[in-house]
């Protein structure tokens, strides 16, 4: 018996539609808040060993590549938020058609950029 389906092995010749993309982010920002986490527990604890270690914690927050990380950190969570309230309603059963899943992703995409843009002003 032979198969005669075409084979595609290449994931970057895979024009994946946009709530796939969607889905990936949503795994993607999951992974960041780990590592993330893992990064402001550390400063947490530096900043509580000692007041020199607060000292210096507070003089890291005015750097630039930590309120990068912290932005980062915070785009991740929002994002992730976001896609799991969308994926919450569509365990509803709200959105689970094809449009359903293009306009869910859309406006998660939507929703998170201004949030994540808002959370960059606060930051910065």
């Amino acid at each position: 018996m032979t198969d005669k389906r075409p084979v595609n092995l290449d994931i970057g010749t895979i024009d994946l539609p946009l709530p796939a993309l969607a889905s990936i982010t949503h795994r993607i920002t999951g992974v960041i808040l780990v590592a993330g986490a893992a990064v402001l527990l550390w400063l947490l604890d530096e900043s509580l060993a000692s007041e020199e270690g607060f000292n210096t914690v507070k003089t890291l927050a005015d750097s630039f590549l930590v309120k990068l990380i912290v932005w980062g950190v915070l785009s991740a969570l929002i994002y992730h938020s976001v896609a799991g309230i969308k994926h919450l309603i569509m365990d509803l059963g709200i959105g689970e058609t094809l449009e359903g899943g293009q306009t869910g992703a859309k406006l998660v995409l939507i929703v998170s950029a201004v949030l994540i843009i808002l959370a960059g002003a606060m930051v910065w």
